[in-house]
């Protein structure tokens, strides 16, 4: 079985193709700037890049150039031979899991287009014009929703009247779940624990902490949207909604307006005023531009804030793992993030993390806790649940 899973942005479309039989990547690829006059497109074969500018007016093009580009590279027969095509799907109303992609599905992920504004617009724009183009081919939504639906009570519902919970589903649904699964069942497998209690710091262009037992997830740092949580590039993470008055009121601005600053122009990128890009606001902060290392301090701040309570819900923790784009790559966001928590028996390698690459164990011979560096593998993940549904519909 081949499965083409997904990554889609407003103008971009993004893809690896499996072979399910032993979970090979036969390909990778992309189509950016959709809609322009020139798209850029490429594709990789084993150690094979190719790239070429092609005219791909929405994704529906975009996805028939990739098959047609994945049949000439002999990784397809014919485009028939593809099973289906998996999505990391971020939310919907009243939906969760795995889903065949249909009208109830997509009218679902509308109804949460300005809970996801980022997400779920070129979600279901794409979808529906796959679904129309391409129809001899199953779309199977992987909800990120999915993986939290462990959590329980204590740590999923807001203080607010419970019929809000209820009957409109107002509750910390939980994200980023394919990268949180994936690190569930890697560090689980490489502690040699199933009952294993492990911390997943997903540190990105958007950043989750997810609190796991025995596979499972128990709390996961973001909530009712991806907005939430953590500072992210360009989101604001946790903010008090009193607020808002008060800044309509000085700012002129509608809701709307406010709602737009929050999602798109804050977090890293609105502390800072120089970069949604850490590496950006890192090398500001060393020339000693007190505004990145602000930026800085607070995300920082933001993580131990989890990382703590996690510590607190868990009773402990076998092992701390950091994955994501700023995760695996900023040294010096762990050893912050690490700092003087010796006392909780976690202590962090300077050397080990100076130097570590890919996956790596970087904490320090004393530390009760392992710590780790593990690249994610959503795709992966989406893959299987993909197949999976797929087996369950025949």
């Amino acid at each position: 079985m081949k499965i083409l899973v997904a990554n889609l942005g407003s103008t971009s479309f993004k893809y690896r193709l499996f072979d399910m039989s032993d979970e090979r990547v036969l390909a990778r690829g992309s189509v950016e700037r959709i809609g322009s006059p020139e798209s850029k497109c490429f594709v990789q074969v084993g150690g094979q890049r190719e790239e070429s500018t092609v005219i791909a007016k929405d994704h529906a093009v975009a996805v028939r150039l990739c098959l047609q580009q994945l049949t000439d590279k002999k990784c397809l027969a014919t485009p028939k031979e593809l099973a289906a095509i998996g999505f990391k799907a971020v939310h919907a109303k009243g939906i969760t899991g795995v889903q065949r992609v249909n009208e109830t599905v997509l009218q679902a992920m509308e109804a949460y287009n300005d809970v996801a504004p980022a997400h779920n617009p070129p979600y279901v724009t794409a979808m529906r014009l796959l679904a129309k183009e391409v129809p001899e081919i199953p779309l199977v939504a992987a909800f990120e929703t999915g993986f939290h639906e462990t959590i329980p009570p204590a740590n999923k519902y807001y203080a607010i009247p419970r019929e809000w919970a209820d009957k409109h589903g107002i509750k910390r649904w939980g994200f980023h779940g394919a990268s949180h699964r994936y690190i569930a069942e890697r560090a689980t497998q490489l502690i040699g624990n199933p009952d294993a209690k492990i911390i997943s710091c997903h540190l990105g262009g958007s950043s989750s902490l997810c609190a796991i037992k025995a596979g499972k997830s128990q709390a996961n740092s973001l909530g009712f949207s991806p907005q939430t949580g953590l500072p992210h590039n360009n989101r604001v993470g946790d903010f008090d909604v009193f607020a808002l008055p008060a800044i309509m009121r000085a700012t002129g601005k509608t809701l709307p307006e406010i709602l737009d600053d929050l999602a798109n122009r804050s977090g890293l990128d609105g502390l800072s005023g120089k970069s949604n890009d850490l590496r950006d606001v890192e090398l500001a902060a060393l020339t000693g531009d007190a505004n990145a290392k602000l930026a800085i301090d607070v995300l920082v701040a933001s993580v131990r804030h989890y990382l703590g309570a996690y510590l607190v819900l868990l009773g402990g923790a076998d092992s701390i793992v950091f994955t994501g784009g700023i995760g695996e790559n900023s040294a010096t966001m762990r050893q912050a993030i690490c700092r003087d928590l010796d006392w909780l028996g976690v202590s962090l390698s300077v050397h080990k993390n100076d130097v570590a690459k890919g996956e790596a164990r970087i904490d320090a011979a004393n530390s009760r806790v392992q710590l780790w560096i593990m690249p994610t593998n959503e795709e992966l993940i989406v893959a299987r649940q993909t197949r999976d549904c797929i087996a369950a519909c025949v």
